[in-house]
Protein backbone atom coordinates (compact mmCIF):
# COMPACT_ATOMS: atom_id res chain seq x y z
CA UNK A 1 0.00 0.00 0.00
CA UNK A 2 1.36 3.35 -0.58
CA UNK A 3 2.85 5.07 2.61
CA UNK A 4 0.36 8.36 2.15
CA UNK A 5 -2.57 6.01 2.04
CA UNK A 6 -1.94 5.09 5.93
CA UNK A 7 -2.58 8.69 6.70
CA UNK A 8 -5.27 10.00 4.75
CA UNK A 9 -8.70 8.49 4.53
CA UNK A 10 -9.04 8.79 0.79
CA UNK A 11 -12.56 7.11 0.88
CA UNK A 12 -14.00 10.24 3.11
CA UNK A 13 -16.48 11.56 1.64
CA UNK A 14 -17.01 14.55 3.40
CA UNK A 15 -15.21 17.78 2.91
CA UNK A 16 -16.65 21.15 4.76
CA UNK A 17 -17.49 24.38 2.88
CA UNK A 18 -14.45 26.50 3.03
CA UNK A 19 -12.49 23.23 1.17
CA UNK A 20 -15.09 23.11 -1.30
CA UNK A 21 -15.71 26.53 -2.33
CA UNK A 22 -11.73 26.26 -2.52
CA UNK A 23 -11.83 23.49 -4.85
CA UNK A 24 -14.72 25.24 -6.95
CA UNK A 25 -12.69 28.19 -6.85
CA UNK A 26 -9.76 26.04 -8.57
CA UNK A 27 -11.84 24.51 -10.74
CA UNK A 28 -13.45 27.75 -12.32
CA UNK A 29 -9.55 29.62 -13.00
CA UNK A 30 -8.44 26.59 -15.04
CA UNK A 31 -11.84 26.27 -16.69
CA UNK A 32 -11.31 29.94 -17.51
CA UNK A 33 -7.73 29.89 -18.24
CA UNK A 34 -8.41 27.22 -20.70
CA UNK A 35 -11.12 29.38 -22.36
CA UNK A 36 -8.51 32.32 -22.89
CA UNK A 37 -5.53 29.61 -23.78
CA UNK A 38 -7.97 28.17 -26.63
CA UNK A 39 -9.18 31.95 -27.92
CA UNK A 40 -5.47 32.71 -27.82
CA UNK A 41 -4.83 30.20 -29.93
CA UNK A 42 -7.53 30.64 -32.39
CA UNK A 43 -9.09 27.23 -31.50
CA UNK A 44 -12.60 26.78 -31.06
CA UNK A 45 -14.31 27.22 -27.54
CA UNK A 46 -14.42 24.12 -25.76
CA UNK A 47 -12.05 21.60 -28.06
CA UNK A 48 -9.41 21.08 -24.80
CA UNK A 49 -11.26 18.85 -22.16
CA UNK A 50 -9.80 19.35 -18.56
CA UNK A 51 -9.01 16.36 -16.45
CA UNK A 52 -8.98 16.25 -12.98
CA UNK A 53 -5.46 14.64 -11.28
CA UNK A 54 -6.90 13.83 -8.43
CA UNK A 55 -3.85 11.74 -6.80
CA UNK A 56 -3.85 11.91 -2.45
CA UNK A 57 -7.59 13.60 -3.11
CA UNK A 58 -10.23 12.03 -1.16
CA UNK A 59 -13.85 11.13 -2.41
CA UNK A 60 -14.91 14.41 -1.36
CA UNK A 61 -12.41 16.74 -2.71
CA UNK A 62 -13.06 14.98 -5.80
CA UNK A 63 -16.84 15.08 -5.95
CA UNK A 64 -16.50 19.01 -5.26
CA UNK A 65 -14.59 19.41 -8.28
CA UNK A 66 -17.00 17.35 -10.67
CA UNK A 67 -19.90 20.17 -8.78
CA UNK A 68 -18.00 23.02 -10.01
CA UNK A 69 -17.46 21.79 -13.62
CA UNK A 70 -14.81 18.90 -13.90
CA UNK A 71 -16.45 16.32 -16.63
CA UNK A 72 -13.34 14.09 -16.61
CA UNK A 73 -10.93 12.57 -13.74
CA UNK A 74 -7.64 10.80 -13.80
CA UNK A 75 -5.77 8.76 -11.53
CA UNK A 76 -2.16 8.01 -11.31
CA UNK A 77 -2.59 4.68 -8.80
CA UNK A 78 -4.71 1.51 -9.25
CA UNK A 79 -5.21 1.23 -4.97
CA UNK A 80 -6.30 4.67 -5.49
CA UNK A 81 -8.81 3.41 -8.10
CA UNK A 82 -9.80 0.87 -5.91
CA UNK A 83 -10.53 2.93 -2.64
CA UNK A 84 -12.39 5.36 -4.47
CA UNK A 85 -14.86 4.03 -7.33
CA UNK A 86 -17.15 2.61 -4.86
CA UNK A 87 -17.97 6.41 -3.13
CA UNK A 88 -18.13 7.83 -6.24
CA UNK A 89 -20.32 5.78 -8.04
CA UNK A 90 -22.75 6.14 -5.66
CA UNK A 91 -22.85 9.60 -4.98
CA UNK A 92 -22.34 10.34 -8.95
CA UNK A 93 -25.38 8.01 -9.30
CA UNK A 94 -27.34 10.55 -7.02
CA UNK A 95 -26.29 13.40 -9.11
CA UNK A 96 -27.11 11.74 -12.60
CA UNK A 97 -23.83 11.17 -13.18
CA UNK A 98 -22.38 7.62 -14.29
CA UNK A 99 -18.56 6.92 -13.84
CA UNK A 100 -16.41 5.46 -16.04
CA UNK A 101 -16.84 1.90 -17.97
CA UNK A 102 -20.27 1.97 -15.49
CA UNK A 103 -22.08 4.80 -18.22
CA UNK A 104 -23.10 5.58 -21.48
CA UNK A 105 -19.79 6.95 -22.97
CA UNK A 106 -21.74 8.66 -25.97
CA UNK A 107 -22.51 11.30 -23.65
CA UNK A 108 -19.78 12.22 -22.18
CA UNK A 109 -18.66 14.70 -25.37
CA UNK A 110 -21.58 16.84 -24.24
CA UNK A 111 -21.05 16.84 -20.64
CA UNK A 112 -17.35 17.49 -21.16
CA UNK A 113 -18.68 20.17 -23.66
CA UNK A 114 -21.15 21.74 -21.16
CA UNK A 115 -17.94 21.88 -18.23
CA UNK A 116 -16.11 23.79 -20.61
CA UNK A 117 -18.84 26.10 -21.37
CA UNK A 118 -19.73 27.32 -18.31
CA UNK A 119 -16.33 28.30 -17.36
CA UNK A 120 -16.45 30.70 -14.28
CA UNK A 121 -20.25 29.97 -13.63
CA UNK A 122 -21.52 29.34 -10.67
CA UNK A 123 -21.67 25.20 -10.72
CA UNK A 124 -24.82 23.10 -9.52
CA UNK A 125 -25.47 19.34 -8.95
CA UNK A 126 -26.75 18.14 -12.31
CA UNK A 127 -30.39 17.19 -11.99
CA UNK A 128 -30.95 13.74 -11.53
CA UNK A 129 -31.03 11.52 -14.66
CA UNK A 130 -29.64 13.54 -16.45
CA UNK A 131 -27.47 11.03 -17.50
CA UNK A 132 -24.26 12.69 -17.51
CA UNK A 133 -20.98 10.40 -17.80
CA UNK A 134 -17.52 11.07 -16.11
CA UNK A 135 -14.70 9.50 -18.17
CA UNK A 136 -12.27 7.87 -15.37
CA UNK A 137 -8.60 7.68 -17.10
CA UNK A 138 -5.47 6.06 -15.24
CA UNK A 139 -2.58 8.66 -16.21
CA UNK A 140 -0.46 6.62 -14.02
CA UNK A 141 2.08 3.68 -14.16
CA UNK A 142 0.29 0.47 -14.47
CA UNK A 143 1.71 -2.14 -13.37
CA UNK A 144 0.55 -5.74 -15.41
CA UNK A 145 -0.63 -7.89 -11.95
CA UNK A 146 -2.94 -4.63 -11.52
CA UNK A 147 -4.97 -4.40 -14.77
CA UNK A 148 -7.49 -6.40 -13.54
CA UNK A 149 -8.02 -4.02 -10.63
CA UNK A 150 -8.26 -1.26 -13.14
CA UNK A 151 -10.64 -2.37 -16.06
CA UNK A 152 -13.72 -2.70 -14.36
CA UNK A 153 -13.23 1.22 -13.99
CA UNK A 154 -11.72 3.21 -15.91
CA UNK A 155 -12.60 3.97 -19.80
CA UNK A 156 -9.04 5.05 -21.00
CA UNK A 157 -5.42 4.12 -19.89
CA UNK A 158 -3.15 6.94 -20.60
CA UNK A 159 -0.18 5.29 -19.94
CA UNK A 160 0.12 2.24 -22.36
CA UNK A 161 4.18 2.90 -23.09
CA UNK A 162 5.22 -0.69 -24.49
CA UNK A 163 3.75 -3.52 -26.60
CA UNK A 164 4.30 -5.89 -23.62
CA UNK A 165 2.02 -3.86 -21.96
CA UNK A 166 -0.39 -2.60 -24.06
CA UNK A 167 -0.42 -7.16 -25.20
CA UNK A 168 -1.43 -7.44 -21.80
CA UNK A 169 -3.65 -5.05 -21.43
CA UNK A 170 -5.80 -6.52 -24.88
CA UNK A 171 -5.73 -9.93 -23.89
CA UNK A 172 -7.38 -8.85 -20.09
CA UNK A 173 -10.05 -6.82 -22.10
CA UNK A 174 -10.86 -9.50 -24.56
CA UNK A 175 -11.36 -12.01 -21.75
CA UNK A 176 -13.79 -9.55 -20.35
CA UNK A 177 -15.74 -8.78 -23.58
CA UNK A 178 -14.55 -4.96 -23.15
CA UNK A 179 -12.70 -2.24 -25.26
CA UNK A 180 -10.51 -0.13 -23.82
CA UNK A 181 -9.56 3.07 -24.44
CA UNK A 182 -4.97 3.82 -24.40
CA UNK A 183 -2.95 6.78 -25.20
CA UNK A 184 0.38 5.79 -26.22
CA UNK A 185 2.61 7.62 -24.11
CA UNK A 186 5.81 8.92 -25.56
CA UNK A 187 8.88 10.38 -23.54
CA UNK A 188 8.90 13.70 -25.30
CA UNK A 189 11.82 15.16 -23.11
CA UNK A 190 14.01 12.21 -23.03
CA UNK A 191 14.81 12.61 -19.52
CA UNK A 192 15.47 8.86 -17.69
CA UNK A 193 13.23 9.47 -14.88
CA UNK A 194 9.89 10.14 -16.98
CA UNK A 195 8.44 6.78 -18.38
CA UNK A 196 6.91 6.51 -22.28
CA UNK A 197 8.28 5.09 -25.44
CA UNK A 198 11.07 6.80 -27.68
CA UNK A 199 9.35 9.11 -29.84
CA UNK A 200 11.05 7.51 -32.66
CA UNK A 201 9.37 4.03 -32.47
CA UNK A 202 5.87 6.00 -31.41
CA UNK A 203 4.24 5.64 -34.72
CA UNK A 204 5.21 2.02 -34.83
CA UNK A 205 4.20 1.21 -31.86
CA UNK A 206 1.01 3.12 -32.56
CA UNK A 207 0.16 0.95 -35.43
CA UNK A 208 0.92 -2.40 -33.95
CA UNK A 209 -1.53 -1.41 -30.99
CA UNK A 210 -4.21 0.31 -32.93
CA UNK A 211 -4.53 -3.58 -34.57
CA UNK A 212 -4.83 -5.71 -31.15
CA UNK A 213 -8.43 -6.43 -30.18
CA UNK A 214 -9.97 -5.12 -27.09
CA UNK A 215 -8.62 -1.96 -27.42
CA UNK A 216 -8.91 1.41 -28.95
CA UNK A 217 -6.26 3.64 -29.57
CA UNK A 218 -7.63 7.01 -29.24
CA UNK A 219 -4.18 9.00 -29.22
CA UNK A 220 -0.92 10.01 -27.62
CA UNK A 221 0.40 11.45 -23.80
CA UNK A 222 3.47 12.54 -23.04
CA UNK A 223 4.79 14.72 -19.75
CA UNK A 224 6.47 18.30 -20.26
CA UNK A 225 9.94 18.58 -20.18
CA UNK A 226 10.69 19.51 -16.72
CA UNK A 227 13.23 22.55 -17.55
CA UNK A 228 12.75 26.54 -17.46
CA UNK A 229 12.83 27.08 -21.17
CA UNK A 230 9.84 27.50 -23.02
CA UNK A 231 10.88 26.96 -26.30
CA UNK A 232 12.19 23.11 -25.05
CA UNK A 233 8.68 22.29 -23.50
CA UNK A 234 6.75 23.58 -26.75
CA UNK A 235 9.05 21.38 -29.01
CA UNK A 236 7.97 18.34 -27.51
CA UNK A 237 4.22 19.21 -27.21
CA UNK A 238 4.82 20.21 -30.96
CA UNK A 239 6.56 17.09 -31.78
CA UNK A 240 4.12 15.05 -30.10
CA UNK A 241 1.18 16.63 -32.40
CA UNK A 242 3.49 16.49 -35.69
CA UNK A 243 3.69 12.67 -34.62
CA UNK A 244 -0.19 12.36 -34.22
CA UNK A 245 -1.32 13.72 -37.38
CA UNK A 246 1.44 11.36 -39.03
CA UNK A 247 -0.45 8.67 -37.40
CA UNK A 248 -3.58 9.56 -38.55
CA UNK A 249 -2.53 10.38 -42.00
CA UNK A 250 -1.01 6.51 -42.21
CA UNK A 251 -4.44 5.66 -42.45
CA UNK A 252 -3.32 1.75 -40.80
CA UNK A 253 -5.98 -0.29 -39.27
CA UNK A 254 -7.28 0.55 -35.93
CA UNK A 255 -6.08 4.50 -36.03
CA UNK A 256 -8.26 6.30 -37.06
CA UNK A 257 -9.28 7.09 -33.71
CA UNK A 258 -5.84 8.46 -32.70
CA UNK A 259 -7.17 11.88 -32.19
CA UNK A 260 -6.62 12.97 -28.59
CA UNK A 261 -3.33 14.94 -27.22
CA UNK A 262 -2.76 14.72 -23.49
CA UNK A 263 -0.45 16.97 -22.97
CA UNK A 264 -0.16 20.06 -20.31
CA UNK A 265 -0.20 20.07 -16.53
CA UNK A 266 -0.67 23.10 -14.04
CA UNK A 267 2.77 24.44 -14.79
CA UNK A 268 2.75 24.06 -18.90
CA UNK A 269 -1.13 23.95 -19.71
CA UNK A 270 -0.79 26.89 -21.88
CA UNK A 271 1.79 25.72 -23.97
CA UNK A 272 0.38 22.55 -24.53
CA UNK A 273 -3.02 24.31 -25.68
CA UNK A 274 -1.46 26.66 -27.68
CA UNK A 275 0.41 23.74 -29.71
CA UNK A 276 -2.41 21.30 -29.77
CA UNK A 277 -3.38 19.54 -26.72
CA UNK A 278 -6.80 18.20 -25.88
CA UNK A 279 -6.64 17.24 -22.75
CA UNK A 280 -5.21 18.95 -19.65
CA UNK A 281 -4.40 16.95 -16.68
CA UNK A 282 -4.33 19.30 -13.76
CA UNK A 283 -4.10 18.77 -10.10
CA UNK A 284 -2.37 21.37 -7.72
CA UNK A 285 -4.15 24.61 -9.81
CA UNK A 286 -7.44 22.65 -8.66
CA UNK A 287 -6.83 21.22 -4.89
CA UNK A 288 -4.08 22.93 -4.33
CA UNK A 289 -0.35 21.76 -3.43
CA UNK A 290 -0.22 17.50 -1.71
CA UNK A 291 -0.09 17.00 1.24
CA UNK A 292 1.72 13.33 0.97
CA UNK A 293 3.90 12.76 -2.30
Amino acid sequence: MTAYMDHKDLANEVIDEARAREIADGVHKVLDGIAQAEAAAGREAGSVKLLAATKTRDVGEILAAIDAGVRMIGENRPQEVVVKAPGLTRLLGERGFSLGVGGDIASAGAAEAEATGVAGDSAAHAPAGAQGHIPFHLIGQLQANKIGKVLPVVNTIESVDSIELAEKIARRATMHGVTVGVLLEVNESGEESKSGCAPSHAIDLAKRIGAMGGLELQGLMTIGAHVDDERVIREGFAHLRRTRDQILASGATGTEHCKELSMGMTQDMVYAIEEGSTIVRVGTAIFGARAFI
